[in-house]
């Protein structure tokens, strides 16, 4: 009885080791970056409770530059209520590269002397079909340049992320 039982034993073990070698096993990328942009778009509304108080949505577009090397199209579509320059925000980023693949990441954060950004990779196309994952980030405005409505901005940032087995 007990040599039957040992057999049973070493077949599920076997089993076990068969199923669980055949499953790909997903690795987390990190890629890291700097975007250098510009504004393309602005438009804000005064809120007459506070000096300085304006709501708006500002359009950016820009350059990510990644460690590697590779490079993207950046457009990024900003939802902002501030006081003086510092305030909340939600963003809707999307990368494209020279492949055409996409990126579309959606983040939060305050602006400020610098701005920090937190949040989630949401979709992808091309070679990033699948791909979930988080953004972190900084950000530095430069002062506007005569004529500029608002500076650029310079921001690093990280992406931590996974892809299904191809």
């Amino acid at each position: 009885m007990t040599t039957k039982k040992f057999m049973w034993v070493l077949l599920g073990v076997f089993i076990a080791i068969w199923l669980l070698g055949s499953v790909s096993q997903t690795m987390a990328e990190t890629r890291k970056g700097k975007t250098f942009h510009y504004t393309s778009k602005v438009e804000m509304v005064p809120i007459p409770d506070t000096e300085g108080h304006f709501i708006g949505m500002i359009v950016r577009e820009g350059v990510n530059t990644y460690e590697d090397g590779e490079q993207a199209w950046n457009k990024t579509v900003i939802i902002w209520e501030g006081i003086k320059g510092v305030g909340p925000f939600s963003q809707i980023t999307t990368a494209t590269y020279l492949d055409g693949s996409t990126t579309i990441s959606r983040t939060t954060g305050k602006s400020g002397p610098i701005t920090e950004f937190s949040g989630e990779i949401i979709h992808g196309t091309g070679r990033f079909q699948g791909i979930k994952g988080t953004v972190t980030g900084t950000a530095k405005t430069l002062p506007p340049a005569k004529g500029e409505t608002m500076g650029k901005i310079l921001s690093e940032w990280t992406m931590t992320y996974t892809l299904p087995p191809k």
